[in-house]
């Protein structure tokens, strides 16, 4: 990180925790240290520690918890293929229509400034568990909406509420398990926010082409509640601060001994002061520290193709090859077996930086981690071109849907390289890193599904694919 960038963003104890680091070890309690203070600083023990759970526990915790982040990332792509019934029933034209895609994931991009600094105060459970409640209250709306208006406000809102899984989450995988054991657990997470958008038209096109729209926003409620008490029987606390915090006052209120207390209870940031620090240091990392930039504009320009692609599939599936809604929808599988497929990769990528690490004295650079996102870079922009001289009506409709399964694996590649890189290049702030990624990668998905049917109708399929795959050209050399 340049000399300018350290200068510019000062560090915070809670990112330390964010990024993975350890945290220094807490004394036992009644030990000289706590009686020095004038209290006793609680200790954690094997059974309050989340890394001591049974192994099924945790795998049983993170399904829970992917599958969550599953279902909100699936909210978002549900709405592009409710479109034509939207405009129709609630009499507004399809271009106001698409907003209910965008808005929502300028939620989901928004929502993880405001939502990081409550899970340090109070937990990742009560972030989750609230969250996902109102996630759920706020649904309805937008299953039974009187007018366009109201269902827009509340697509916004209901990706607010969502986006904790996207910014909670990865930090509650890292508290169930320790550094060498958490690759597999991560990818598995990293993987379910990109598989979500991939199922939403699958799901989509076969609801909207047998029944009413109405009934992919009722099916989503049902999976909602579903995962509501998955999350209130399943997942237990994690964050160690918040655990400390109740053995405390457990302790307090057992002895009677007002003397024992945890780290966190002695915090003296306000939660004021933390949603700004939050806010802010994401965009300071954005304007002074030009590889965090690029790699952010990178990844932001690959998300905001995979939004693009819910209005240019129908173009190039329904208008050029004449499928119908339920089929168009299925067309999306091909991404999914990509990424999918590049998952399962991951074991040759990790004894890749394991060797890598030897080479380095078990101390490699973090720009090791963008190995894997050099393949991914040369991979997505080669899946784009396959799609765009793919898309002529004589040419067959599996050569678009292969060409798309390989984007898929690029992007996988490359959003596992650069979110490895941040975390590790940016530590101690990395959750900021992060926080910047997302917002920026947010605010392209958001964007660009506004302009592609335009864009499709006006340079055509193999113009308009092209010119994406033009873009992403220019980004290879970036890792």
């Amino acid at each position: 990180m340049s000399s300018k960038a350290s200068e510019a963003i000062s560090v915070s104890d809670t990112d330390v925790e964010k990024s993975g680091a350890q945290a220094p070890a807490l004394p036992v309690a009644g030990s000289n240290d706590g009686q020095a203070s004038g209290g006793f600083e609680v200790k954690l023990e094997p059974a309050d520690d989340p890394k001591c759970l049974s192994l099924w526990h945790k795998w049983l915790a993170v399904l829970v918890i992917c599958t969550s982040t599953l279902c909100v990332t699936f909210d978002s792509s549900v709405a592009a293929f409710t479109e034509q019934g939207l405009a129709r029933d609630l009499r507004t034209s399809h271009e106001v229509t698409i907003l209910s895609l965008s808005l929502y994931v300028l939620g989901l991009g928004i929502g993880p400034l405001f939502v990081g600094p409550l899970s340090e105060l109070y937990g990742r459970n009560v972030v989750y568990r609230v969250s996902y409640g109102l996630f759920f209250a706020f649904t309805w709306p937008t299953a039974f909406p009187p007018h366009i208006a109201v269902f827009l406000v509340f697509r916004f809102i209901t990706g607010l509420c969502g986006s904790a899984f996207l910014s909670v989450a990865g930090g509650s995988v890292s508290d169930l398990f320790a550094n060498h054991h958490v690759a597999t657990p991560m990818a598995v997470y990293t993987v379910s926010p990109f598989v979500g958008p991939v199922l939403g038209p699958v799901m989509a096109g076969f609801v909207v082409q047998n029944t009413d729209w109405r009934w992919c926003y009722r099916v989503l409620l049902i999976w909602q509640f579903v995962q509501i008490v998955m999350l209130f029987f399943c997942v237990p606390e994690t964050y160690v601060p918040v655990i400390l915090k109740r053995k405390a006052h457990k302790l307090r209120k057992t002895t009677g001994d007002s003397r024992y207390y945890a780290p966190l209870e002695h915090q003296k940031h306000s939660l004021a002061r933390m949603i700004l620090y939050s806010c802010s240091t994401p965009f300071k990392l954005l304007m002074f520290d030009r590889m965090a930039l690029a790699l952010d504009v990178w990844s932001a320009l690959l998300l905001g193709i995979l939004y693009l692609a819910f209005q240019a599939f129908p173009i190039i599936f329904e208008e050029v090859h004449g499928f119908d809604i339920q089929s168009t929808g299925l067309a999306f599988i091909g991404i999914g077996v990509g990424i999918t497929g590049a998952l399962c990769t991951q074991p040759y990528w990790n004894s890749r930086f394991r060797a890598e690490a030897k080479k380095h004295g078990r101390h490699p650079p973090p720009e090791v981690r963008l190995l894997i996102a050099q393949f991914g870079g040369v991979l997505a922009p080669i899946g784009l071109f396959i799609m765009a001289f793919t898309t002529y009506k004589r040419v067959h409709w599996m050569g678009p849907i292969v060409g798309s399964g390989i984007f898929g694996a690029g992007m996988y590649y490359i959003y596992a390289g650069v979110f490895t890189y941040l975390v590790t290049a940016y530590r101690p702030i990395a959750a900021s890193a992060m926080a910047a990624n997302s917002a920026l990668r947010s605010s392209f998905a958001a964007v660009f599904p506004l302009f592609a049917g335009a864009m499709y109708h006006r340079l055509g399929t193999v113009g308009a694919t092209a010119l994406l795959a033009g873009l992403t050209t220019l980004m290879t050399p970036l890792p």
